[in-house]
């Protein structure tokens, strides 16, 4: 087991098989990463950046299997991104900060798989999250996911960037085939692989009593999207991702497995406009 890493300032990084909940007035999150069953390394990792009460960024990384260097390109997309956004000025609002911060993560791997000969090829999966009180903002290559749960619908906000995923949006494959397509896990675009990263940028609104899951493929390769759900909604935020690390488990998951929910307790109030913001509502 490796140790949780806690730093002085409210920036967790956890690569482990020990949860990290915590409970605020409006934004409450719970995390577990674990090595799985069959895996005798973690090569995901997780972590959070707390700003406010309100204001949270939470990021899962999945180290693409087979290449030197997995587990230590997952960890390093998920700090330097964490430290990136916390450096950011908070006047570039959280989707410029956080798609600033995927780069930054991106050529840091990059960089350094050029100079370390060992690490050549290294590359990660890398969902991040930010919540803003009021949306969220999310940061996606790969093909760890994010999930919405809302009014008992779960729907998947991320899509997988993966050679199967791609043959089914064109419509070369249907569902039946795609689950057990070959090239599944097959990734078309990773964080560290070219300088330049091709990074989804996805937002929407929040309401209350919405959950949000990022979570790695060892999770949902083995569990339906309406059991991820149910074992959401079902269990009390804090043993969430414990409840959905041990049902992978339990199904003989080959992989890593990564659970990260974000529960929204309340929707800060957004404040109106006024002076020629008022009069002129379409400059908003």
């Amino acid at each position: 087991m490796v140790a949780p890493l806690w730093n002085s300032h409210p920036t967790m990084m956890a690569t482990s098989e020990e949860p990290l909940a915590l409970d605020m007035s409006a934004i409450r999150f719970a995390t577990l990463s674990d090595a799985g069953t069959l895996r005798e390394h973690n090569e995901d990792a997780c972590g959070t950046w707390i700003e406010t009460a309100s204001e949270i960024l939470m990021v899962v990384a999945d180290g693409v299997s087979g290449a030197e260097g997995g587990e230590i390109a997952s960890r390093t997309a998920v700090e330097v991104t964490l430290q990136a956004y916390r450096s950011s000025p908070s006047t570039w609002g959280p989707a410029k900060r956080l798609h600033r911060a995927v780069q930054r993560a991106n050529i840091e791997i990059y960089d350094r798989a050029l100079i370390v000969t060992e690490l050549r090829g290294m590359s990660t999966t890398l969902t991040a999250v930010a919540v803003d009180g009021t949306n969220a903002y999310i940061s996606h290559i790969g093909d760890s996911r994010a999930y919405l749960i809302r009014g008992g619908e779960i729907v998947q906000k991320t899509k997988d960037h993966t050679v199967a995923a791609e043959k089914r949006r064109m419509g070369l494959i249907g569902a039946e085939r795609f689950r057990d397509h070959p090239d599944r896990s097959t990734l078309t675009h990773s964080l560290g692989r070219e300088l330049i990263a091709a990074v989804d940028r996805i937002s929407f609104p929040l309401a209350s009593g919405d959950a949000i899951l990022v979570c790695t493929d060892g999770l949902y390769n083995v569990l339906g999207d309406s059991e991820l759900r149910d074992i959401v909604v079902d269990a009390e935020l804090e043993t969430a991702p414990s409840a959905l690390v041990r049902r992978a488990n339990q199904r003989g998951t080959p992989d890593n497995v990564t659970a990260a929910v974000l529960y929204v307790a309340s929707v800060a109030p957004v404040s109106p406009p006024t002076g020629w913001r008022k009069l002129l509502p379409w400059l908003r």
